[in-house]
């Protein structure tokens, strides 16, 4: 009892073969990342490390940390956002609690492995997801999310003297009409 199958019920099936493979890619190419403890084996290289953002933290003058562990100071890795970065990465507290992958060097610093993200095609997974930073976002002014106002100077700005052409000199005494 062979059963022959239509013409549609074939196409369906191979829609459904390459709508699985596509969905499927990204997780076969999961497997080029490697895992954050083996970072530090990768000094020196172009790496694709893969991990859990666990939290994101703003360090002095704006610079932003993505912490892939709860105690930072253990983490044998971490990825670093600059303030000035950050208009080309986006509003990267969005990633939090994400699992992503960041391509790039893989730099040693104070003993731990980083990759310096500044540019947003370095991250894939989570990375479509996140927005611009909002255009009144002030790296420098950590929770306020505004552009600043401008403010006078500490000291005011020292004027030159300009000399009055009505004030006589000499021997003049007020009051008095100058005699010639």
């Amino acid at each position: 009892m062979f059963r022959s199958h239509s013409v549609p019920a074939l196409s369906l099936r191979c829609i459904i073969l390459h709508s699985a493979i596509l969905l499927l890619s990204p997780l076969l190419n999961a497997s080029d990342c490697i895992p954050i403890h083996e970072a530090g084996q990768h000094v020196g290289e172009t790496k694709c490390v893969a991990g859990k953002v666990l939290k994101i933290k703003v360090g002095a003058k704006g610079v932003h940390f993505l912490d892939f562990c709860e105690d930072q100071m253990a983490c044998p890795f971490t990825v670093v956002v600059f303030p000035s970065d950050l208009k080309d990465v986006g509003d990267v507290r969005r990633l939090e609690g994400r699992v992503i992958e960041v391509h790039g060097a893989v730099k040693l610093y104070e003993g731990r492995a980083e990759i310096i993200l500044n540019r947003i095609g370095q991250v894939t997974g989570g990375a479509a997801l996140i927005p611009p930073l909002p255009k009144n976002y002030d790296v420098e002014n950590r929770g306020h999310y505004s552009a600043g106002r401008l403010r006078p100077t500490k000291k005011p700005a020292k004027t030159k003297a300009t000399p009055n052409t009505t004030a006589t000199y000499g021997n003049d005494v007020e009051g008095e009409e100058p005699q010639p």
